[in-house]
């Protein structure tokens, strides 16, 4: 196999956060024809680790999929954004609790949907956050709860956490852990 043959692109759709294009594909030895892709813009997301070994989480209702789950902070990597300056602005909108950027270390890198979405997706750790307000974006969640660490892989399992980008996050802290 090698990469395909991109002829050209045009756009079906266009928002600030998605947009749908066809585009005129080769495959290496098979037929030009045309694929949709949908680009999202990037996403930050901060898994928030306490000293008792505890991760702030989220439970929310996605009305996309009519479902409710635990989520860790995360949201759109705005444009002139890097996604640490996001990943902290997230964090505090949405829970209160800010992050010195010292304390923001990477934990995973995702590409959710490759063979047919550009969706970049960055997963930060954060250790030491202090609560300063109230949540701003109150519509983000119902319930803020720190959970024990030991629980994650069971909430995983018992489709609790079902958010890739959460999963990718918590799974990557778990298979870290010493």
């Amino acid at each position: 196999m090698s990469e395909w043959t991109v002829h050209g692109a045009r756009p079906v759709y266009q928002s600030p956060w998605v947009s749908l294009d066809l585009v005129d594909v080769e495959p290496q030895g098979h037929a030009r024809y045309e694929h949709h892709l949908i680009k999202l813009a990037p996403v930050a997301a901060v898994v928030m680790l306490d000293d008792a070994d505890r991760v702030l989480l989220m439970w929310r209702h996605r009305f996309a999929t009519g479902s409710w789950s635990w989520e860790i902070p995360s949201g759109i990597v705005e444009d002139g954004e890097t996604p640490e300056a996001a990943a902290l602005r997230e964090v505090l909108e949405e829970t209160g609790y800010e992050i010195e950027p010292e304390q923001l270390t990477p934990l995973a890198y995702n590409e959710p949907i490759g063979g047919m979405c550009d969706a970049r997706h960055h997963v930060y750790l954060a250790r030491g956050a202090r609560k300063v307000a109230d949540p701003v974006d109150t519509h983000e969640a119902d319930r803020i709860e720190w959970l024990a660490l030991d629980e994650v892989q069971g909430m995983i399992d018992a489709r609790q956490i079902v958010a890739g980008v959460a999963v990718t996050g918590l799974l990557q802290l778990l298979a870290r852990r010493p």
